[in-house]
């Protein structure tokens, strides 16, 4: 087998930014952040906006992210005159 083709596949924290819910999986997803875990050890941490914690399927409630705001706030930042 070929070295050094496959990514690095390593356990890395996942916190869900809407609702501050963390977790812990392997994953080969690249990151500078980290986070220092329950065990005291440090992780990669990625963040997300959705998770199964904040999901409106999973949790029953509807929750409004305003990605779009953010879209239409960027372009009016940077727009072209």
């Amino acid at each position: 087998m070929k070295k050094d083709i496959h990514p690095n596949y390593r356990e890395v924290v996942f916190l869900d930014t809407s609702s501050e819910y963390k977790f812990m999986t392997k994953s080969t997803i690249e990151t500078n952040d980290k986070i220092e875990w329950e065990d005291g050890k440090e992780y990669p941490l990625v963040k997300i906006e959705i998770s199964s914690e904040s999901h409106p399927y999973y949790t029953g409630k509807k929750m409004y992210l305003d990605t779009a705001g953010r879209v239409e706030k960027f372009n009016r930042k940077y727009k072209k005159n």
